[in-house]
């Protein structure tokens, strides 16, 4: 009998580059699809029109691209853990990550709806100012798609920060740079990271995660040695013509790359913090979760329709509000706290 010869796993070069294929498909995805949309708008009335059919269907795009996106993290974490020779490690109760938790809602904690109409608002703003209707049209166009690529591009970090965090056999993570990465990105490639650290990416930013073990932690870079390698003409593009010239000059390349953020923020816990609103309606998944806590905490049994307040049952009011997970892990002190914290906010089950 010939017994077919063993198919071999993939290597960590070929899991990295399917990972990061995979993501990429899903913004392009999102992004061409988003542009047909756009054009199905009535230009005579752009909000009727978005109101009506263009906004919900832009919704389950976005949410549903934000799936594809988080989708294969946590397959990708541990295959990633197994070619080091390891078993990956979960905490009972908290071995699957939700990907849909982490759907449906944007990076800042903005329902979709309202982050999707902002492209309107423009194109109306432009309008308004003079500007020609084409002309308004592209800027609101592309101003949808960078939109849609950097939210799709969250929810898969997001979720893979989450596999990270939870899978005990991961150190941390190293930065993956694509090729004709910015400067804020160009200086982070191939950085560690711990296991609880944010991943930070701006608009646009098509960088992601490799996890890391105690068999391959990774590598810290240099950035001056990066920036040395790169022809005059290409620190220049990347760095600015400025920017490259004050490096040249002896300047801080930290200093002269600008990679701040801007976050939503909110009063809670005794300071500000970075939270979302979804999950949160009677409706909301988060919030069952935290009336079923509260009744089984309290003995209190509380209203779920307008029957039982009939009945005088008490209506149960969510004053938790849902940290992201990167807020998470800016508070919480142990990788236990962690873990912890993204099964009570949904992002683990």
């Amino acid at each position: 009998m010939t017994v077919a010869p063993a198919i071999p796993e993939p290597d960590h070069a070929q899991l990295v580059a399917a990972y990061g294929a995979s993501q990429r498909r899903a913004v392009l995805a999102a992004e061409r699809q988003a542009a047909r949309w756009w054009a199905a708008l009535d230009t005579g009335d752009l909000s009727g029109s978005y109101l009506r059919r263009v906004g919900p269907a832009l919704v389950r795009l976005l949410t549903a691209a934000q799936l594809l996106a988080a989708g294969p993290a946590q397959t990708y974490v541990d295959a990633m853990v197994r070619a080091d020779g390891l078993a990956s490690q979960y905490d009972p109760g908290a071995s699957r990550v939700s990907a849909r938790a982490l759907t449906g809602v944007a990076a800042d904690g903005r329902p979709l709806d309202s982050l999707l109409y902002t492209p309107i608002v423009r194109t109306k703003t432009l309008l308004g100012a003079g500007v020609t209707l084409p002309e308004a049209m592209a800027a609101g166009r592309m101003s949808l798609q960078r939109i849609m690529a950097s939210e799709v591009a969250d929810a898969g970090s997001g979720a893979f920060g989450v596999a990270v965090a939870a899978n005990r056999t991961t150190t941390g993570y190293i930065r993956q740079v694509r090729a004709g990465a910015c400067s804020r990105c160009a200086i982070l490639a191939g950085r560690w990271y711990r296991w609880n650290a944010d991943f930070a990416r701006h608009k646009r930013c098509q960088c992601y995660g490799v996890p890391s073990t105690s068999a391959r932690r990774g590598r810290t870079t240099d950035p001056m040695s990066f920036f040395h390698g790169l022809s005059r003409a290409e620190q220049d593009r990347r760095f600015t013509v400025g920017g490259a010239r004050a490096i040249r000059d002896g300047a801080d390349i930290y200093q002269v790359v600008n990679a701040s953020r801007s976050v939503t923020t909110l009063d809670a816990y005794g300071q500000k913090v970075v939270a979302t609103l979804e999950g949160t309606t009677r409706r909301g998944s988060f919030y069952r979760q935290m009336l079923r806590e509260t009744e089984q905490r309290t003995g209190t049994a509380f209203a779920r329709d307008a029957y039982d307040l009939e009945r005088g049952l008490p209506r149960f009011n969510l004053r938790t509000p849902r940290l992201m997970p990167g807020e998470i892990y800016r508070l919480a002190e142990s990788r236990d706290d962690v873990i912890r914290l993204l099964r009570r906010f949904g992002y683990l089950t």
